[in-house]
This record gives C-alpha cells, sequence and structure tokens, in this order.
C-alpha cells in the first residue's frame, strides 16, 4: 500500500471549480455527494484505458483494517485492489484533480485534509463488500471517502450497486449504479455502505483523504 501527501494544486479549469464546489456544498448540507458522469471526460478515458491495461498480476487480495490490524476476510469482502502511487501518466493526472479537490475543500469547508490515499477496485462477477465504515469515530484520521466509477455502459440489471445507509436508522438511504465517470465523496465516519455483487466485472478506484496523525513515536501516513 502506498500512501502519499499529495502537493495542492490549484486549477484554473472552469469545470473542475464548478464540480469541486458541488462537491462541497454538498458535504457541508448533507454529508455526501453524488454525480453520474461528472469526471473530466480526458480524465475519466485516461484512467479506464490503464485499467484496461493493467494486468491480473497488479493486483492482491483486498484485506480489512491497517498495518498490524491488517487481514484478509473473504466473508465480509472479496475484490482485488492495486494502490495507486502515481507512476504512470494516467496515476499522475488522477493524484492531481483529487489534489486540486483537497485543496479547494480545505479552502471552502477547512477540513484540515493532509494526504490522500487510493486505489483501483476490482470486483469480479459475484465479488462483494459487505456493510462496513471507512472510519469509526475518534479511532482513524480517514475524513472524507471518494469512489470512481470506471465501467462503461452499465446497465442496472448487471448489479454491483453502492448501497449507503443511514447511520440513524440503518435503513437504505441511496443506491448508485457503478456507470463510467460517476464520483461519489461521503464523510468516512458517518455512513455506512455495501457493494452488491455484479454479474460481469466492476472497475473502480476507492480513496480517502486523511488528516495527520503524526506523532513524536509515528509517522503517518504510514510509509
Amino acid at each position: 500500500m502506498t500512501s502519499c501527501a499529495i502537493k495542492s494544486t490549484d486549477s484554473s479549469d472552469n469545470e473542475n471549480t464548478q464540480l469541486y464546489e458541488a462537491i462541497a456544498q454538498n458535504i457541508l448540507h448533507k454529508g455526501y455527494s453524488i454525480h453520474p458522469a461528472a469526471l473530466p471526460l480526458k480524465l475519466t478515458n485516461q484512467l479506464l484505458a490503464h485499467v484496461q491495461s493493467l494486468s491480473e498480476a497488479k493486483y492482491q487480495s483486498a484485506g480489512i483494517g491497517r498495518e498490524q490490524a491488517y487481514n484478509l476476510n473473504s466473508f465480509v469482502r472479496s475484490d482485488e485492489v492495486c494502490w495507486i502511487n502515481g507512476a504512470t501518466d494516467a496515476e499522475k493526472d488522477w493524484l492531481n484533480w483529487a489534489a486540486g479537490l483537497q485543496s479547494y475543500l480545505n479552502r471552502r469547508l477547512f477540513l484540515g485534509l493532509f494526504s490522500f490515499e487510493s486505489h483501483f477496485a476490482h470486483y469480479t462477477p459475484g465479488s462483494f463488500y459487505k456493510k462496513h465504515k471507512d472510519a469509526f469515530k475518534g479511532e482513524t484520521n480517514r475524513i472524507l471517502s471518494i469512489v470512481i466509477y470506471l465501467n462503461p455502459g452499465w446497465q442496472l440489471s448487471e448489479g454491483g450497486e453502492l448501497i449507503i445507509y443511514s447511520e440513524d436508522d440503518g435503513q437504505e438511504s441511496l443506491r448508485v449504479t457503478p456507470g463510467l465517470g460517476t464520483i461519489v465523496v461521503f464523510l468516512s465516519e458517518d455512513f455506512p455502505h455495501e457493494v452488491l455483487p455484479a454479474s460481469r466485472d466492476r472497475h473502480s478506484i476507492a480513496g480517502w483523504f486523511r488528516v495527520n496523525g503524526s506523532s513524536a513515536e509515528r509517522v503517518d501516513p504510514p510509509l
């Protein structure tokens, strides 16, 4: 796993600015933001081509937890992941776009986001990720989660939806179809969510914006 402290970049691109502002407003008022087919087209195509070029050997079985607490649990999740470290132009452009969002949200919402980590996720037919949270209050420094879908021509009948649950009553609040270029952002501590099995291969990027949890005894994010 690679975790990167990313230098912020201020984008002059109006498309990005409008999208970043829409995400900021939704996070402020609802705690989540969903934008179908909203990732810039050039970046979407770059990432799609990159994912299609990745060999199976680049992926590893996804686990639960971090560092010493990391373990594989095929009952909870059965996807596989490839961590993003900026080794290709597509990965660099994705990290730059995410850095622009990070910088914008820090200015608008004062979130104190310090770093970003992300990976490609591949769900083979029938794979799933059961209901879970990305962070638990007071126990982690993941603040904001983001998902980008890379599945052209996705049909409702193919399944694979992301279900977001209400923290208050545990009931289903939203169901998101994993169509190409769709963006989902939500507060990591506040929204339990689940990935349903699909009838075809399902590709996405999952990422987390984090605050700095470094101390005299520990560097965070871990290297």
